[in-house]
């Protein structure tokens, strides 16, 4: 908030703005907890390269990725995202009301896509322990693009943090604050929701700029 209005051109104290948000109820939502889709060693467990260091000094080079689900109108939906750690950018995501490989698979191809990652260039990818991303389907995915696994240790979600705190980020202003007529509607309104958290939503990591203003000016 305090980043926002000074994007706008109002040059507040920050104790002044939470000091206002209080006085005017004004508060975040309690974030609801993740899906999780550990079964156990049922393929390959990645050696953890990332360790926890989600700093990235230009784009392609870390990237971190889960699946989380919620419930809408009774039934289970469930959404694969991958993140650029750089820009903290939302590079791919796919949803399904089946947490199966094909989820995973188009929210890779599709950052590939949007990231026009044609060629080697040493890229890490960074997931739990999730049954997905250890059989060898993934791991041909990411043999294709010669990238470097990583995965978290075991029930361990700070291992993780980023994509965590995205995915509750998402839940809380979007997901459980909207209703949807069905399945096509909301689809629709998570491309406009990714859009606008990648264009338009300010963080204070990124010196109070966007996910994809900061990619251009870095």
């Amino acid at each position: 908030m305090y980043l926002a209005l000074r994007n706008e051109g109002f040059f507040i104290n920050h104790k002044t703005v939470q000091r206002l948000m209080q006085e005017l109820g004004l508060k975040g939502t309690v974030r609801p907890k993740k899906y999780r889709s550990y079964k156990g060693t049922v393929g390959y467990v990645a050696e953890n390269l990332i360790q926890r260091d989600f700093e990235a000094t230009e784009p392609n080079q870390k990237w971190v990725t889960d699946v989380t689900e919620f419930k809408m109108n009774g039934q289970k939906i469930y959404i694969s995202a991958v993140l650029d750690l750089f820009s903290r950018e939302i590079v791919g995501y796919e949803v399904s009301k089946s947490p199966n490989f094909e989820l995973v698979q188009q929210s890779f191809k599709k950052a590939f896509t949007y990231t026009k990652l044609l060629e080697k260039n040493d890229l890490i990818i960074h997931s739990d322990q999730g049954w997905l991303y250890q059989i060898p389907r993934f791991q041909e995915l990411l043999a294709t693009y010669e990238i470097k696994q990583s995965m978290s240790r075991k029930g361990n979600c700070l291992d993780n943090a980023v994509i965590e705190s995205f995915f509750g980020i998402m839940k809380s202003e979007f997901l459980y604050t909207t209703t949807f007529k069905n399945y096509e509607e909301f689809k629709k309104a998570l491309a406009d929701y990714i859009y606008y958290y990648n264009h338009e939503r300010i963080k204070i990591k990124l010196n109070g700029k966007s996910p994809v203003e900061f990619r251009k000016v870095s």
